[in-house]
Formats: C-alpha cells, sequence, structure tokens
C-alpha cells in the first residue's frame, strides 16, 4: 500500500492507537456534561430506545451500549476498531449484559452486522471544533449501511458557534503568541497559526455570538462538512480583542419524548465546562475594540491536505466603527 492511501492508513492506525489507551475514556467518562446527556437521552427516551435494535459507532468502553441495553434496548451492537473493544467486551461481560450486547471489533465501512438493519444509531462522534478526527464520515456510513428507514442517528442537531474573547487578562494572550518569537533562539512564529484547545470563561466573552454552521444527523452528507460560515459579531465592551473563539452545540431532538442538549460554550465553572474545551484562533496582534463596533467576517473550514482527520480553517476578518473599517484581515490556521 503506497501513495495517498498508504499515509491514510498510517493516520488511521495512530488515531485507533490513541482510542486504546484508558486515559483518553477516563478523561471522557470524567465529562459529567457529556455522559450525563447520552445517559438522560438513552434512559428518557423509550420510544426510541426500549425494545429497538441499537447501533454503537466507535462504542469505546461501551457505555453508551451499556446505557442502551439498560433502558431496555432489544439488542444492542457495538463498534470499535480499538484495542478497548477487549476492555469493553469485559465490562458487559461482568455487568451481566453479553446476552445484550455484542461486540465487533472492525470498522464501519468494512464490517457485517449479524441484522439487516438497525432502529438507532448513537455516537459519540465529536472532536475538538466538532469535526477534528472525522469520526462523523464513519456515522453517516453507518447511517447509510445500516439505518432502517425512519431510524434515527443520535444526537442528531449539531451547531458550531464563534465570538470575540479577550485574553489580556492574564498575559495569556501575550504569553502564546511570544513564546513562538524565540524558541532556543529561533523563529518559529509558524507555529503560532495552530488553533488553541483551551478552556476559556465566560466572562472573557467580549461580542455577541454567531452561528457559522448547523447540520442534522440524519440527512447530513461528507460534503456538507467542509463549509463556509459568515458571521457579524457586535462588541458588548470596550476591550482587546484577542481572539475568535469558537465551541458546539448539540441536541438529542427528532421523535425524542424528552429533548437532551449541552454546549461546550465558554464557562465560568469548570465542572460545566467539558472535555472538548473551546477552539480559539488568534489575531497576530492585539485590536482594540470599543463597544458597539462590529466584527464581521467568514470562516473557511476544510479537511487538511495532509491529514484528513485534522482541519484548516481560514478566518476573513474585519472591524467596523460606524461607517469606518478600523482593521480587516485573513488569517489561516490549523486544528490538529
Amino acid at each position: 500500500m503506497g501513495g495517498e492511501e498508504g499515509k491514510k492508513a498510517v493516520i488511521d492506525k495512530h488515531y485507533f492507537e490513541s482510542y486504546a489507551k484508558i486515559g483518553i475514556h477516563h478523561e471522557m467518562l470524567s465529562d459529567r456534561v457529556r455522559t450525563e446527556s447520552y445517559r438522560s437521552f438513552l434512559l428518557n427516551n423509550p420510544s426510541l430506545v426500549k425494545d429497538k435494535v441499537v447501533l454503537d459507532v466507535g462504542c469505546g468502553t461501551g457505555i453508551l451500549s451499556l446505557f442502551a441495553a439498560q433502558a431496555g434496548a432489544k439488542h444492542v451492537y457495538s463498534i470499535d476498531m480499538s484495542d478497548i473493544i477487549d476492555e469493553a467486551r469485559e465490562i458487559v461481560r461482568e455487568n451481566g449484559m453479553a446476552e445484550k450486547i455484542t461486540l465487533i471489533r472492525g470498522k464501519v465501512e468494512e464490517i457485517t452486522l449479524p441484522v439487516e438493519k438497525v432502529d438507532l444509531i448513537v455516537s459519540e462522534w465529536m472532536g475538538y471544533f466538532l469535526l477534528y478526527e472525522s469520526m462523523l464520515d464513519s456515522v453517516i456510513e453507518a447511517r447509510k449501511r445500516f439505518l432502517r428507514p425512519g431510524g434515527a442517528c443520535m444526537p442528531d442537531k449539531c451547531s458550531m458557534h464563534i465570538t470575540a474573547i479577550e485574553d489580556s487578562e492574564s498575559d495569556g494572550y501575550l504569553q502564546r503568541l511570544s513564546f513562538w518569537d524565540d524558541v532556543y533562539g529561533f523563529d518559529i512564529r509558524s507555529l503560532s497559526t495552530e488553533g488553541t484547545v483551551d478552556f476559556y470563561k465566560e466572562s472573557q466573552v467580549i461580542s455577541s455570538t454567531s452561528v457559522i454552521n448547523k447540520f442534522d444527523c440524519n440527512v447530513v452528507e461528507v460534503k456538507d462538512l467542509e463549509f463556509v460560515g459568515e458571521f457579524r459579531l457586535e462588541v458588548t465592551r470596550s476591550a482587546k480583542l484577542d481572539a475568535l473563539l469558537t465551541y458546539f452545540d448539540i441536541e438529542f431532538a427528532g421523535g425524542c419524548d424528552q429533548v437532551v442538549s449541552f454546549t461546550t460554550g465558554p464557562q465560568e465553572r469548570m465542572e460545566e465546562q467539558t472535555h472538548w474545551k473551546q477552539t480559539s484562533f488568534y489575531l497576530d496582534e492585539e485590536l482594540e475594540v470599543q463597544q458597539g463596533d462590529i466584527v464581521a467576517g467568514e470562516l473557511h473550514c476544510k479537511r487538511h491536505s495532509k491529514n484528513p482527520r485534522a482541519l484548516e480553517v481560514l478566518i476573513k476578518w474585519e472591524v467596523k466603527r460606524g461607517e469606518h473599517k478600523v482593521k480587516s484581515k485573513f488569517q489561516t490556521y490549523v486544528v490538529e
């Protein structure tokens, strides 16, 4: 195997190996916002789960499969390509669910299920900036191959948001950018173009918020995951504009007895944050803005040219004060 196909195989190998490590699953299971949302959906929506055949794509430790079985699913088929599936088998057996849950190692694009169709697909596929790691591709493939007409793919409603932040209260902005100016005597500022994944507080937000992308997992196609989103942000207080910050919201909505939703947006309390944090894109220099200024532009998102699980982001923006243009620029970033 050579060329682009060989490169993709290596990238996929590293991706699946990363999910074989217990630490990453500890982080995800410790995220109560995430895990409790899935639990609430599965336990409180009997019309979608009880006596239904469920497919868990990327099952990891099997926690979602266990919730589905606990909620009365007729049977759960759990797929994962990572070695963690061996641990999941033991967890399922120890919890007395081996008759209700069948674990299958493999890629969803390649495996065969013991049944022709399923009633419900559930998956925790989201990455940083929502789309990092491109796992949604596999969920879309599972939907096309295995979901019966009228079945549900959950969560279904996804939206991506952008806002402006100030990060100078703790000199965070200057620390992040100046670090790359002199690394053991070398200028490696080109690395500062990477999107920054970190926790931010709601008090750092200095503008309104715009939705830059939204879709329904029951109908979205892979081609839709490369997009251009327009934004218009009104500055709510005079401050230093340091970065444009993005986050996403998730809903379990269509056909639900009880709608469940959560946000990955900035929070003051750490217990309300998620392991996805927020992804910010720092300007190459701070900009003084005043209340009422408008920050408007476009965010372009596409697959990384060398790594299909990573993303390339181009942001074009301008700041206007009344009819006067204060500044305009475009910057490119990677999320990897």
